[in-house]
């Protein structure tokens, strides 16, 4: 029998949109359409502390963590980003948009360099010492999802856009594919070793795509989040293990599972949460998973209030995450 998940203290009180770890310490920011974004210490216990908060003038839509773990930088509706400094527990505005920012982050060549995905079809990247963009690109649609690792960077829009680049060329589109899915694309995940991304939609699917020519056949679309009455529910998101791997997909069907991709398979279905499931994030070790039973809108605003907003952290065994030999296929 697993041990039941840990409750997160002092939870937002509205929905949470985004999850991000610290890549130094067990630090968990928070974003939530209440405007905030908080910071929470997980202790070895399991235990949680709130240590810091800091406000959007509007809903918080994205959050992420400097990769000195030093500052958190959040975007929302207000259409700015900002920056909280954790020495001094000062926030500050660092970027700004024509509409709302979705997606903020770090890139792994410059500590001081952000990538900002907005809805008002650019992206853009700023040099945290300087006030205005150093290069802005034109996006085919709105940005709902983005992810960096290394030299790739990924954004996924409205339409099923989606568009690579090389961060040793950062402004110039390396490569514009279509979502291998039919329907909206809800998030998109780098692997970890940057050869591909996930990308997962509305309609319970997820597709595993490969960059190089000669991967290629390797990609593969699979379908989950579906029920025994064959409803499909959107897929809200992946997050990718930092040291094996594999990955996870969360949601509306209040499920979360961990696979494998290299062997095809599912190395774990957690329990049933009864409430959709919003966002999720592994530490930077990989043996604590947060996820967020949250309202994703996905039944629309008549829906809204009804859910609870509750962070919850599963303790990541090696069976769930190891991949397995696809021998045993």
């Amino acid at each position: 029998m697993d041990a039941p998940d840990f409750e997160i203290a002092s939870p937002p009180t509205d929905g949470i949109s985004a999850l991000a770890f610290s890549s130094q310490a067990d630090y968990l920011a928070v974003a939530s359409w209440d405007q905030q974004v908080r910071v929470y210490e997980v202790q070895p216990s399991g235990n949680t502390v709130p240590l810091a908060a800091y406000s959007h003038e509007a809903p918080a839509l994205c959050v992420t963590w400097s990769k000195d773990g030093t500052k958190v930088v959040s975007g929302g509706t207000d259409k700015a980003a900002r920056m909280y400094d954790v020495a001094t527990g000062q926030s500050t505005q660092i970027a700004e948009h024509m509409d709302a920012i979705k997606c903020v982050k770090f890139l792994d060549q410059g500590q001081q360099i952000l990538a900002t995905g907005s809805w008002d079809k650019t992206m853009k990247y700023w040099d945290l010492r300087s006030p205005q963009p150093v290069g802005t690109v034109q996006l085919p649609e709105r940005c709902y999802s983005m992810d960096t690792v290394g030299n790739l960077l990924v954004t996924a829009t409205a339409d099923r856009h989606i568009q690579l680049y090389d961060l040793s060329n950062p402004t110039v589109v390396f490569k514009q594919a279509t979502s291998p899915l039919k329907w909206q694309t809800r998030v998109v995940s780098c692997f970890i070793d940057s050869k591909g991304y996930a990308v997962g939609s509305i309609e319970g699917r997820v597709g595993i795509q490969y960059i190089e020519e000669k991967e290629q056949s390797k990609s593969f679309s699979f379908k989950c989040h579906r029920d025994d009455q064959k409803n499909v529910y959107s897929v809200n998101a992946i997050s990718f293990h930092p040291t094996y791997g594999t990955f996870s997909t969360a949601g509306s069907d209040g499920t979360i599972n961990f696979w494998d991709k290299d062997s095809k398979q599912k190395l774990k279905l957690l329990s049933n949460v009864n409430g959709t499931v919003s966002c999720s994030a592994f530490n930077r070790t990989g043996n604590i998973f947060a996820y967020a039973v949250s309202y994703d809108w996905s039944k629309g605003h008549k829906f809204a209030g009804q859910n609870p907003n509750k962070i919850m952290l599963h303790a990541v065994r090696d069976d769930e995450s190891k991949p397995r030999s696809s021998a045993r296929r």
